[in-house]
């Protein structure tokens, strides 16, 4: 398999990849955007930093591609959306640099204290500015940090060692955590208005671009300084330079720019107050070796099939939960493909419970099991992969929602697909795992209970609740050649009809099911098919 490794990482990295088997590693570097698209075609893989663009055209190209891992943690140059489309796993390595960025936020941070990169350069050209270059100090300052991930907590980390308040705006950060670190969860507004200090550490998306603008800068104190070594653009540039030349901000550090590298025009250069360093925070000899030999590891791991480490397009799973939720991924798919099976009319949406020992666990990966089982059969010649069964279900317009349900059931756990048509008519099944040897079973249908194991061939039959019906069934397909593996009956109270599940060993021809609906007694024959 090839990888193309299209950008410089850690030579341990790339000689990890060529120890093992079955690789082809391909190193490329200062590719032109066409000679990427060459490259690709047959890659199984690409690894980038930040130079090189995976773009839809490349992805276009390369059908083989199954990941694609950037060694550091930014993925603007990566078409996520494409990827997405096309079941491609995109991987950061967010560990590898975590401290190098931290150290680098605080070196800004003292460098907007003390006027050190100032004083450097006078002393280069002959000065002595003592009396003119009067800083301030860190302790008893209150620093306000904009995202509290790795990096943010290890920045706050450093600060409380400096003697400083911590306060942290994340919405995403609990209490306990915010205790543990011995910091203050307050919201935006407050984090704008009591800094000191204020740091981002927020990945670049659509809520968090431009987050400190205009607006943001009127809430903060006159003399607020403001530090961004995460993303470009997460503060607002225009913004930043009318509050640098107002004074409200009295300093301010970047490493990261809306456009890279940053014009040699651009008014940032001419502001005194204003530290620049040319994206820098990982660029350290032991995050470089890090991230290098990190994002190989997981590339080789995606390849060899196992774990996926730190997606970006889909959910990372802690291998112990996965092997316990194993079992139920596979039921999850079938109760999937039997739900769309089921449906008369177009469905609008398809809502997912899960109940007992499920609630304790991260759903999201049996969420697209349910996904990817209703998907298969209908999704073409593309594929289907947990990346983008999401995509595919939203493409259809079907609105999926999921509950963990805290309220008793009959089994300790259990799974319901429910779906509503477009004449808002539901339709459910239900499923366990049962024994020791983890045997799905779907469990009810439609409110009625039934046991059946769902296999690749199952016949749902509706019929009069009347003797013979069962004797007809069996002899219709026994007619056909179609052996009945196995089969259960449901009744409910009161009702007139009777539902059959039969495991079949293979699927009935046409014929026999147009037989079996013809007759007056049964009400509907159906084959589901489960893979």
């Amino acid at each position: 398999m090839k990888i193309l490794v299209a950008d410089r990482i850690s030579p341990l990295g790339v000689e990890f990849l060529q120890k093992q088997d079955g690789f082809e590693v391909v190193e490329a570097y200062g590719l032109s955007p066409d000679e990427v698209v060459e490259q690709a075609r047959e890659a199984y893989a690409i690894i980038v930093r930040s130079d090189t663009r995976v773009t839809r055209e490349v992805m276009e190209a390369a059908p083989m591609l199954k990941a694609v891992g950037r060694a550091g943690v930014g993925v603007d140059n990566i078409d996520i959306d494409a990827a997405t489309e096309r079941g491609v796993i995109v991987m950061n390595t967010p560990g590898g640099n975590t401290i190098a960025t931290a150290e680098l936020t605080f070196t800004h941070m003292l460098c907007g204290t003390r006027p050190v990169v100032r004083g450097v350069s006078g002393m280069r050209d002959g000065k002595w500015e003592r009396k003119q270059l009067k800083g301030a100090e860190l302790r008893n300052k209150t620093l306000s940090i904009l995202g509290l991930g790795r990096i943010g907590a290890e920045v706050a980390k450093r600060a409380r060692a400096f003697e400083m308040t911590v306060i942290a705006y994340d919405p995403y950060l609990t209490e306990e955590r915010a205790k543990e670190l011995e910091i203050e969860k307050v919201d935006l507004d407050d984090a704008f208005a009591r800094a000191d200090y204020l740091t981002v550490h927020m990945p670049m998306t659509a809520q968090t671009k431009g987050i400190v603008d205009e607006a943001a800068f009127a809430k903060m104190k006159d003399g607020v300084r403001v530090f961004n070594c995460a993303r470009g653009g997460i503060i607002k540039e225009s913004a930043l330079i009318e509050a640098l030349k107002s004074g409200k901000v009295a300093a301010a550090g970047l490493d990261v720019y809306e456009q890279e590298p940053l014009p040699e025009d651009h008014e940032f250069r001419s502001l005194e107050n204003l530290n620049l360093t040319p994206h820098l925070g990982a660029s350290t000899e032991e995050a470089q070796e890090s991230v290098g030999v990190e994002i190989a590891e997981a590339i080789a791991e995606v390849l060899q099939g196992g774990r996926i480490r730190n997606a970006i397009n889909m959910p990372s799973i802690d291998p112990k939960d996965l092997q316990t939720l194993s079992p139920y991924l596979e039921l999850c798919m079938r109760l999937g493909a039997f739900a769309r099976q089921a449906a008369r009319e177009t469905v609008q949406s398809l809502h997912i419970t899960y109940w007992g020992g499920m609630i304790d666990f991260d759903t999201i990966p049996l969420t697209r099991a349910v996904q990817k089982g209703w998907l298969n059969g209908i999704a073409g010649d593309e594929g289907v992969n947990d990346v983008n069964a999401p995509y595919k279900i939203k493409a259809l317009g079907i609105k999926v929602e999921t509950t963990k349900s805290s309220s008793s059931a009959d089994y300790n756990e259990l799974i319901e697909v429910r779906t509503i048509d477009s004449n808002g008519k539901e339709q459910s099944v239900r499923g366990t795992i049962i024994g020791k040897n983890a045997d799905p079973r779907i469990v009810e249908v439609d409110g009625e209970a039934i046991e059946a194991r769902p296999v690749d061939t199952l016949l749902v039959v509706r019929n009069l609740d009347k003797p013979g019906i069962v004797g007809k069934v069996g002899s219709i397909l026994g007619q056909f050649g179609v052996n009945i593996a196995n089969m259960s009956l449901s009744r409910s109270e009161g009702s007139e009809s009777a539902l059959t599940i039969l495991e079949l060993d293979e699927e009935p021809a046409a014929e026999a099911i147009e037989q079996l609906v013809a007759d007056a007694d049964i009400q509907e024959a159906r084959v589901s098919r489960q893979k």
